[in-house]
């Protein structure tokens, strides 16, 4: 291994850590393998997983970028962390274990740490993990809600921020993640990265008002969350969560005063007023053929994000664990609101 670069190890060697870098078709990297790999200040140097045979797919994917030697993997984390010295902990484990693993990590010094999305499976675990980043000496813990670093959905803060489409008046969001899934599975799974792209989009906090439609226990149907973004005003937005569909959406759609801006999986359109070439003394919506093309770097500027963190203790990330305990906070509203009216 190179002297002075930033050693990095990974807990969970599934889908996200390592696995889905052999999808022909996703933009590279798009694991916290293949990200570290991809660092020029990074080395990997280990991988944990109880499951044997992640262990050996991992070993015989990765090596050391100038040695031809594998990376060393682990079935217990604890004696991964004593014996490499990870300056970067990554936790791509299940969300009922990343307080385990992020207290581990504190007592162990780790000095940053990548923590999967959700920040945690319930809510008192999340407000856990955050307080540990509040001790002295804390590592600070990075949630990897990848939207926060993609190109589109920087250049999407920037034109609503700027203000050439006014003021947004709404909000929409919508997510089909599955035929047969219970959405309230994908609520948590795949909505935690809707819920928190909205708040980034708007420096704001979501609060949830009231839920409409289908069960989100099943897997039939449409549910609807009616809410609010709380920031210089309120802004109303509704959710729209679905099964059923062969198909997967995410997107959020602001409808502003002097335009649109949709934002999603695979879109990225802004549609600005214009005299409407349909009707006279009218205005309609003309798309302005902004286009965000090549890779968005979403996984790579995390790592980036990371390693920054490594040389500055004192930097504050993009993607804090405070704003994972925030969409927390709003998932487990959601929750708690829906089991009160079906009393």
């Amino acid at each position: 291994m190179k002297k002075g670069k930033i050693r990095a190890a990974i807990i969970g060697l599934g889908r996200i850590g390592s696995l889905l870098e052999e999808d022909a078709l996703r933009e590279k990297p798009c694991t916290h393998a293949g990200a570290i790999a991809a660092n020029e200040d990074c080395e990997l140097v280990a991988g944990c997983d109880i499951d044997e045979k992640k262990r050996r797919l991992f070993a015989e994917k990765w090596r050391f970028s100038n040695e031809n030697k594998k990376i060393a993997v682990y079935a217990d984390a604890e004696e991964m962390i004593r014996e490499q010295k990870p300056q970067i902990l990554v936790i791509a484990a299940h969300p009922d274990s990343h307080c385990h693993y992020c207290c581990l990590a504190e007592k162990m010094k780790v000095p940053v740490v990548i923590c999967e999305k959700p920040l945690s499976d319930n809510l008192d675990d999340a407000r856990k993990i955050v307080s540990l980043t509040e001790k002295r000496g804390s590592p600070v813990i990075i949630i990897n809600h990848e939207r926060r670093y993609s190109k589109d959905y920087i250049r999407a803060k920037t034109i609503l921020k700027e203000g050439s489409l006014g003021d947004i008046i709404s909000i929409r969001a919508v997510l089909y993640m599955g035929r047969t899934r219970k959405m309230v599975n994908m609520f948590w799974d795949d909505g935690t990265h809707l819920a928190d792209a909205v708040m980034f989009l708007t420096d704001s906090v979501l609060i949830h008002s009231k839920s409409y439609g289908s069960d989100m226990e099943g897997n039939k149907g449409t549910s609807w969350l009616e809410g609010r973004c709380l920031c210089e005003k309120e802004i109303p937005v509704m959710f729209e969560i679905g099964s059923e569909r062969d198909h997967l959406v995410f997107e959020i759609e602001f409808s502003c005063e002097n335009g649109r801006l949709r934002i999603g999986n695979g879109i990225f359109e802004v549609w600005e007023s214009a005299p409407s070439p349909y009707a006279e003394n009218f205005r309609s919506l003309k798309n302005n053929g902004e286009v965000i093309s090549g890779p968005t770097g979403y996984f790579a500027n995390m790592l980036k994000d990371a390693a920054a963190c490594v040389k500055d203790p004192k930097r504050i990330p993009v993607s804090s664990a405070l704003d994972g305990l925030r969409v927390i906070e709003y998932l487990d509203s959601v929750k708690k609101w829906k089991a009160v009216d079906q009393k």
